[in-house]
């Protein structure tokens, strides 16, 4: 089951469930899994940006990989593999793929400025991985500080058969995929899917833009993959309103800063995880900030009874 350009639907963003002390809970893995199922998901994401993924040390997170890969069972896995160098990317590529993954996610370092350097790195991260392996590139510049246009990506597409999927993180990214999608019915670049993220903030006119789903963590998964199959059954009011009421909670949700902290605390109140904690660097939610949350999840319970689980 290896990815490929046809992916659609909601690849979800899986937290990495930790106990109060820091250490990896187990069982709140196999429980979160199960509840991504249970909502529908197409796929799954591990070892993403809000998968704490950098405070895991290697073993720890091909176990991960291992364990989500193994519950998810039916869908895909994609693994973040993203590493200041090429030795660990391709390590923890070959040995996710072993385990049964999808494929992998590549995000760029800061440290690139041109176009060419960004096409070189993918170029030669492709190399290292395998021209085997499937992967997707990250395209966040919040987060990576590198702007990758329409063209740098239809290059990279172009360079590197093995690219599949891109994931679009840029704020907000509108234009872009309407740019890239031109560039594909004009015959100068091939199709790929395209995934969106930004925790679902601006998914509604995403998919009318076209793109194929999202690969984000909000916290209510399920009602990204019904907003995904309203969209594609042309009922374009319904799921506008069904994004509207979702909407204060996913801005609550994108603040820099604490969105991890308030994911988790939605998580654990859904039942999907033991425990919000995370691993130390970690934000934690004051009392006031939990308040907010619950009053938020209160007015969504109004329109949407998910909520008031």
């Amino acid at each position: 089951m290896l990815l490929n350009e046809q992916a659609s639907g909601v690849f979800t963003i899986a937290a990495t469930p930790f106990y109060p002390d820091g250490r990896v809970d187990a069982a709140s893995v196999d429980r979160l899994a199960d509840f991504y199922l249970e909502c529908g998901v197409t796929g799954l994401t591990v070892l993403g940006v809000m998968g704490e993924a950098p405070k895991l040390d290697a073993e720890e997170s091909i176990a991960l990989v291992r364990q989500f890969v193994k519950r998810a069972g039916r869908i895909p896995v994609i693994v973040g593999v993203t590493s200041p160098g090429f030795a660990a990317m391709r390590s923890l590529a070959r040995q996710a793929m072993d385990a049964g993954a999808a494929g992998v996610m590549i995000a760029p370092p800061p440290s690139l400025r041109t176009d060419d350097q960004v096409a070189g790195y993918y170029r030669q991260a492709c190399e290292a991985i395998g021209g085997d392996v499937p992967f997707a590139v990250q395209d966040y510049p919040l987060a990576f500080s590198v702007v990758m246009t329409a063209e740098i990506l239809r290059r990279i597409v172009a360079e590197n058969p093995s690219c599949v999927m891109l994931k679009l993180e840029d704020w907000p990214g509108l234009e872009k995929i309407s740019a890239l999608r031109d560039l594909e019915r004009n015959g100068r670049m091939r199709h790929v899917s395209i995934l969106t993220g930004n925790g679902g903030i601006f998914l509604d006119f995403e998919i009318e833009r076209g793109a194929d789903g999202a690969m984000t963590g909000y916290a209510f998964p399920d009602m990204l993959v019904e907003l995904v199959k309203l969209c594609a059954a042309g009922r374009r009011d319904r799921a506008h309103d069904l994004f509207d009421a979702h909407l204060p909670l996913l801005r609550y949700e994108q603040q820099p800063g604490i969105g991890l902290a308030v994911r988790k605390y939605v998580l654990q109140k859904r039942g999907a995880i033991a425990s919000d904690a995370q691993r130390k660097p970690a934000s934690a939610l004051s009392s006031t900030a939990r308040a907010e949350v619950d009053y938020l999840l209160s007015r969504l319970a109004c329109s949407d009874a998910r909520a008031a689980g």
